[in-house]
C-alpha cells in the first residue's frame, strides 16, 4: 500500500516535470509524454481503488 502511493506521487511528479519542460521548450515531444504518463497514472489509481472497493465489499 504504501509502495503505491509512492508510485503514484512519483508518477505525478514526472508529469509535472514533463509539462514544466513542455512550458519552457515548447517541445511537442514532453507534452507526449507528460500525457501519456498522465494517462498510465490514472489507469493505475483507478485500478487500485477498484481493488479497494472490491476488498471492501467481500
Amino acid at each position: 500500500m504504501l509502495l503505491f502511493r509512492w508510485l503514484m506521487l512519483l508518477m505525478l511528479l514526472g508529469t509535472v516535470v514533463c509539462f514544466m519542460f513542455y512550458i519552457g521548450t515548447g517541445q511537442q515531444r514532453f507534452k507526449r509524454y507528460g500525457l501519456k504518463t498522465l494517462q498510465w497514472t490514472l489507469i493505475a489509481a483507478f485500478g487500485f481503488f477498484g481493488v479497494l472497493v472490491l476488498e471492501r465489499i467481500a
